[in-house]
């Protein structure tokens, strides 16, 4: 469950979490037409919280409405300041950030007219996605039966909310099958992604990422690709089958909410001896140095809450 924190910023004023309501009509509830960002905060070893690359996660949130066509009423520097307003308000020192553009209440059918765009951000505590011992010990993981969008079907470079109706299934579908997440393939049968994160693998220390086809860019792929390159591993933005991924020395997930999860089996198959690997773990160690405001290298990454 979501832990309530006390505000949501909402159309440019805070208001108490159980007042930040929407009408049963809006349109963004019947036909998806949204738009949202994840976004984590993390105390710092020194005491201090900071922002993991706010800047890129906003452009992202406007890049995604533009994609949609949907004209948020506030600049990218508004929604920059209410974002890291939000979580002094709230007193968070540490946890994930909710930015969400709908459409609201106004023309019902497929085609929006003068339907108000509404904007909120919401913050609250949340620790590992997949778990904690996740982030040990790893995940496994099965095929999902559902295929990831293809690029000219759904605009697979926004996250827009429609879009994870597709996520959502191949999630409960691995979950009600005993597997902690679902890896997806795209229309051709590589693989792309998992329902709500990036995936590596590693062969004789040589790591492989899809290249971004029907894969959301990803910000934590992003930083994973500029670490392990300049840890001076060899990476690789490639196509890969599921059967190149089987025989893999190391897998892991990444994003926002997932950070550096480990893949211990997919569809039965032990990935590599079936648990974190050498070069997941020193990724792992490195990016949680960065996000904690240990590594000064990557100190352009943070805002200083």
């Amino acid at each position: 469950m979501v832990q309530k924190t006390e505000k949501i910023w909402f159309d440019g004023q805070f208001v108490p979490w159980e007042e930040a309501n929407v009408h049963v009509l809006n349109h963004t509830l019947h036909y998806g037409s949204g738009v949202f960002e994840g976004i984590r905060c993390y105390q710092c070893s020194d005491g201090s919280s900071a922002v993991f690359r706010l800047e890129e996660h906003v452009s992202r949130f406007f890049d995604s409405a533009h994609i949609a066509m949907i004209t948020l009423p506030f600049t990218r520097q508004e929604i920059f300041e209410a974002i890291l307003n939000t979580l002094r308000l709230n007193h968070l020192k540490a946890g994930y950030i909710r930015p969400l553009a709908y459409l609201g209440e106004g023309a019902m059918g497929l085609l929006p007219a003068d339907n108000p765009v509404h904007v909120i951000i919401a913050v609250w505590p949340w620790g590992a996605y997949l778990g904690e011992e996740a982030l040990q010990k790893g995940v496994a993981v099965k095929t999902s039966s559902f295929t990831r969008h293809q690029v000219n079907s759904m605009m697979t470079k926004a996250k827009i909310s429609g879009n994870y109706v597709n996520s959502t299934l191949a999630k409960r579908e691995a979950w009600a099958d005993g597997y902690d997440e679902a890896l997806m393939l795209d229309s051709e049968g590589y693989v792309a992604e998992a329902s709500g994160e990036n995936i590596f693998c590693i062969k004789n220390s040589v790591l492989k990422t899809p290249p971004l086809g029907s894969v959301l860019p990803g910000i934590t792929r992003d930083c994973l690709i500029t670490l392990a390159r300049d840890m001076e591993y060899r990476v690789l933005e490639q196509r890969f089958t599921r059967d190149e991924l089987y025989v893999a020395d190391e897998a892991f997930f990444c994003g926002t909410a997932a950070e550096l999860t480990p893949i211990r089996a997919i569809d039965r198959r032990a990935i590599g001896a079936g648990e974190a690997g050498p070069v997941t773990k020193l990724l792992q160690q490195e990016f949680f140095s960065v996000v904690h405001g240990d590594n000064l290298k990557y100190a352009g990454w943070l805002t200083e809450v």
